[in-house]
């Protein structure tokens, strides 16, 4: 996985500033339990009140108040008043009396504005300013065992309680603060929502463009394979790797920006957050963590072999497939589809199993993580209560902390989904690497040869030995010959015996082992391939259309040529009957595959889009094949007089197709046994003329 680490590079601005919207967006989460406790414990339990001061204290009031603190704390909390002489300071006394109704024209002591530190040292000396008085009064409470929070709450109490003496509207003041706050939760819940949707478009911008450049990355490492590559990995699997392997990297990439490091904020958070609420209840997180560990190694020790067996098991539903949809002709033939069904539901069903046992596994996780949430609700609500009733708590903050710890068990459920994820996109990540760490075996020299523009396409084989990787024997061995241009050199030989390796040399799709082939004196192995390919034209044994047109699949060797070369190609290939049957002519559509046209079509289409790239150098490799004989017959008189300077290499199997060819080598064995003309090897050469008395009669020999 982390090979492909590199293809996040183009979007390193994105993903950091997708984790500062998730910090953000984790920041609002994490504040709004806060909100919701205070909402409770301030607007709902204590009026609306959130610090333990007094605004506004008659002079005598505060004379009596003050008689149970030191003198230190006494003149430290009358430094934080001023003193207001409401009989002489009218502006004062009106300003006052709008919101303390009940306030009558006398001395009064007025809070001064206050800092944050400051806000903490008046609330601690008032909260035990008030509850002495509250002992002084004979209150019934055992003030000792109450925790800090519940005395400053009995404290606030008592705020109230003197404020509406005063003549303050508690009900309003009540409503003001509830409206106040929540309105500020609505504003985070907002600003976190936007925070969330930003993160969703980046993940899935990045996700998507990680995508397309893993497809390219892996589309442009096969195109650049050798026939050795595409030996190593099979079509079908090549298939699966740059699509369903990329999607699941695709789809790991969404969910890693969006929850793993959102995760790990949220839950951190939460552990901070609910620490501060309550630390006599934190065992109730470490016991869900624990628990949910627990489930979570033991669902993905039973889940992850399977994770990496399914990938192997697309590959295998894809080659079916593939195998069937391109041979349903031969199935047919053979009335083997009762045959190939069970195949196919063979291979689908292991797939199917697999993931439903996978599915069962992961649909067992998501219930356990609800009880596991709802058990822990219940546990802090249960503890809570007992807290509660003690005054150990508020009811807002055992809300707070079982939100907190709702927010913990989340952060864990997001972690398992991804876990879900990580093992198979990892087996994904692994085959794609795979592909794009494949080393290719055939390479452009460092410092390569022009090719002989002037040069006319002159073939050597000097010697040339050709294995197989992994061979223990040589399947050509100590070929030599000389193709001249202008003339036709054919190969032919018994099945097997090398005629297509030795061909497939020339463009090198693969590369000898031994000896040297050149063309116009440069050997091949200097040349770039894209150098050597351009003045070759290839048509291959089995013949390859395009999805487009007629005219697309002849231009595709030459996007620029013109009407007259197409026209040239089309004659000489025989192919003039198969585009004037057509309405559209040349615009006829071509599917997928050359499959709404024959055999034989095919093979003139192929023929003729080799001839429109007027290549010095022509390889047909046993390309007339599903041709009947006249139609054989015409293309290569056509081809002997039309294409005088080309150099051709045909592979056959009939004899009549090569037996005016300018040169034949025999190959037996991947030996080349005999070379010379028809009349010559008839001679000279048994296996040739085993071969042409076993296709044709004496009188067409001769």
């Amino acid at each position: 996985m982390t090979k492909l680490i590199r293809f996040l590079k183009p979007f390193t601005l994105l993903v950091i500033i997708a984790i500062g919207l998730l910090y953000f967006q984790a920041m609002t989460d994490l504040a709004l339990p806060d909100y919701m406790s205070g909402i409770v414990n301030n607007g709902i339990q204590q009026g609306g009140y959130e610090t333990v001061k007094l605004e506004v204290v008659k002079s005598e009031d505060m004379n009596v108040m003050t008689m149970i603190l030191s003198e230190d704390e006494k003149d430290t909390l009358l430094s934080f008043y001023n003193q207001v002489d409401l009989n002489q300071d009218t502006a004062a006394y009106d300003e006052l009396s709008r919101k303390y109704t009940n306030l009558d024209r006398s001395l009064v002591y007025n809070l001064k504005p206050l800092d944050d530190e400051n806000q903490t040292i008046i609330g601690d000396i008032t909260t035990k300013m008030l509850i002495g008085i509250a002992k002084m009064n004979g209150a019934t409470v055992d003030f000792e065992v109450m925790s800090e929070q519940t005395q400053k709450q009995v404290a606030l109490g008592i705020v109230k309680t003197y404020n509406e003496q005063l003549g303050v509207d508690g009900v309003k003041f009540q409503r003001d603060y509830i409206l106040r706050t929540g309105g500020k939760m609505l504003l985070i819940a907002l600003a976190g929502a936007v925070a969330s949707i930003a993160v969703g478009f980046i993940a899935a911008k990045v996700a998507a463009g990680m995508g397309r450049n893993l497809r390219k990355a892996v589309f442009t490492k096969v195109a650049s394979f050798s026939s050795f590559e595409m030996d190593h990995f099979t079509t079908a699997s090549l298939i699966t790797r740059s699509t369903n392997d990329i999607t699941q990297i695709q789809n790991l990439m969404v969910m890693m920006i969006r929850m793993l490091f959102y995760a790990p904020i949220i839950g951190v958070g939460g552990i901070l957050k609910a620490l501060e609420k309550s630390t006599s209840m934190s065992w109730i997180i470490a016991l869900a963590v624990i628990v949910l560990l627990g489930v979570i190694i033991v669902v993905f020790s039973i889940a992850l072999p399977k994770f990496k067996a399914i990938q192997k098991m697309v590959d295998g539903l894809n080659r079916v497939i593939r195998e069937n949809l391109s041979g349903m002709m031969v199935t047919r033939a053979f009335n083997t589809q009762s045959f190939e069904e069970q195949r196919f539901d063979d291979a689908n069903q292991n797939l199917t199993k697999t993931n439903l046992f996978v599915g069962r596994i992961m649909s067992f996780l998501f219930p356990v993580m609800m009880l596991i949430m709802n058990g822990v609700t219940l546990l802090i609500v249960w503890v809570g209560a007992k807290q509660i009733e003690a005054s150990a708590m508020q009811v807002g903050d055992m809300m707070a902390f079982m939100q907190y710890a709702l927010q913990i068990i989340m952060a864990f459920l997001m972690l398992s989904m991804m876990f879900i994820m990580i093992p198979r996109a990892t087996v994904s990540a692994g085959r794609i690497s795979e592909v794009l760490d494949k080393d290719i075996m055939i390479h452009d020299p460092e410092s390569p040869k022009s090719v002989n523009t002037a040069g006319s396409g002159r073939v050597v084989f000097d010697n040339v030995s050709f294995k197989y990787p992994g061979a223990e024997e040589n399947m050509l061995k100590n070929i030599s010959f000389v193709a001249e241009p202008g003339k036709t050199t054919a190969i032919i030989g018994s099945t097997g015996c090398g005629k297509s390796t030795l061909v497939n040399l020339i463009p090198r799709f693969y590369d000898a082992t031994e000896g040297t082939i050149s063309i116009d004196n440069v050997p091949i192995h200097l040349m770039k391939q894209s150098d050597l390919r351009s003045i070759i034209g290839y048509v291959p044994q089995k013949a390859i259309l395009f999805s487009g047109t007629i005219e697309s699949n002849l231009k595709f060797g030459d996007q620029f040529a013109e009407d007259q070369v197409i026209d040239k190609a089309i004659d000489i290939a025989q192919a003039s009957e198969i585009i004037n049957e057509k309405n559209e002519g040349m615009s006829a559509p071509i599917s997928q595959g050359g499959t709404n046209v024959s055999g034989g079509q095919k093979q003139r289409l192929s023929i003729a889009r080799a001839l429109v790239k007027q290549p010095k150098i022509y390889i047909f490799d046993d390309s007339f094949s599903a041709l009947d004989f006249k139609t054989d017959s015409a293309l290569r008189s056509a081809m002997k007089t039309k294409m005088e300077e080309a150099t051709v290499l045909l592979v056959a199997q009939r004899v009549s197709t090569i037996k005016n060819a300018d040169q034949i080598l025999v190959l037996d064995e991947g030996i080349m046994v005999g070379h010379g003309t028809h009349a010559m090897l008839m001679e000279t050469c048994s296996t040739y003329k085993e071969i042409a008395m076993s296709q044709l009669s004496e009188e067409e020999l001769s």
